[in-house]
């Protein structure tokens, strides 16, 4: 079930880390790339959850207060395809990956005495399933409708919240048509979840799909509160973009307003390479760290950092320092 008792006692006023690029840190366990699977790392939760337990534990090592779920591109549909699943193992599959974010967060404190890290499951974006690059374009939202949409995300929220986890991350998502979507389900069946919002956008201006970013969260955020639900809404932002792009992105939305009408902020963004099919990922050598980045996003909002794809857990450690470093130096 969903635990909100554990979120509520959370101080929310704090800046907090998330982990980094599931997929690319889960690579140090099983020994190879898996840009290209169908079912990317969800594949994982079935024929290698010790490396899914591992990648979490990385992270939390590396000083992670927010640990998100490999349960991105996991889905029924997925699983039946894939892993030849029926409707019920691959629902037992997405639930027990929820699991194994358990175990590695209550191996992680027996270790240590710390804050208890939150456990938030991964809702990733209609257009993940398809395998067709159109998460990063949201172009099914000419040819599918709101309904469908819904359907197909409830069966995957109904298994991550049975499971237990302190909030949702609404990630990725391409388009303002699909985030309405995962809104009103939210609003309407699950009054009860925390979650985040954040999407996925081209530029420092649009969403994938070509609207602008500081409208359509904006949209959001009216919708949540005409609904009087702004208590489960834990922050709106960008994930799995370029990290140049957040600022204009972030100051298109906060950046005229007054401290106490600033819509609270999520941010994590892939290193700054550059991804095709036929070469990989290219251009490491032109990226600025991630944490270089970090005190400007927290001046305008944020209240959640980290990372996405090509960011390991090192990264996460270097950002974590940049978060303590410029909070202590702002209080």
């Amino acid at each position: 079930m969903f635990r909100s008792n554990q979120f509520d006692n959370m101080v929310l006023s704090k800046v907090r880390v998330i982990d980094g690029g599931f997929a690319t840190q889960l690579t140090v366990h099983v020994g190879k790339s898996i840009d290209g699977d169908p079912l990317w790392s969800a594949r994982f939760n079935a024929t290698n959850p010790d490396a899914v337990i591992k990648t979490h534990l990385d992270f939390l090592e590396a000083g992670a207060e927010v640990i998100i779920t490999n349960t991105y591109q996991a889905s029924v549909d997925g699983y039946n395809e894939h892993l030849n699943c029926t409707d019920e193992q691959s629902i037992k599959l997405i639930k027990d990956t929820v699991k194994l974010a358990h175990v590695a967060r209550s191996m992680h404190l027996k270790s240590r005495n710390t804050v208890i890290p939150w456990i938030v499951g991964s809702i990733g974006p209609y257009g993940a399933h398809l395998h067709d690059g159109s998460e990063y374009n949201g172009s099914y939202a000419d040819r599918v409708s709101k309904d469908t949409i819904k359907d197909w995300h409830r069966t995957r929220i109904d298994a991550v919240l049975s499971s237990g986890v302190d909030a949702l991350a609404i990630e990725t998502i391409p388009c303002l048509m699909e985030a309405e979507s995962l809104v009103e389900l939210l609003c309407d069946e699950y009054p009860l979840a925390k979650y985040w919002i954040s999407f996925q956008c081209k530029d420092g201006t649009n969403t994938a799909r070509g609207e602008k970013f500081s409208e359509a969260a904006t949209r959001l955020w009216n919708m949540i509160k005409e609904r009087n639900a702004l208590n489960n809404l834990v922050a709106i932002g960008v994930n799995c973009l370029h990290p140049r792009f957040i600022t204009p992105l972030f100051k298109s939305l906060n950046g005229n307003l007054t401290l106490d009408k600033r819509i609270p902020l999520v941010a994590y963004p892939n290193s700054g390479e550059v991804y095709n099919v036929e070469n990989g990922w290219s251009g490491k050598e032109d990226c600025k760290p991630i944490e270089s980045y970090v005190p400007e996003w927290i001046e305008l909002g944020a209240k959640f950092v980290g990372g996405c794809c090509r960011t390991y857990a090192r990264d996460i450690s270097r950002i974590k320092t940049a978060v303590k470093t410029f909070c202590c130096e702002d209080e």
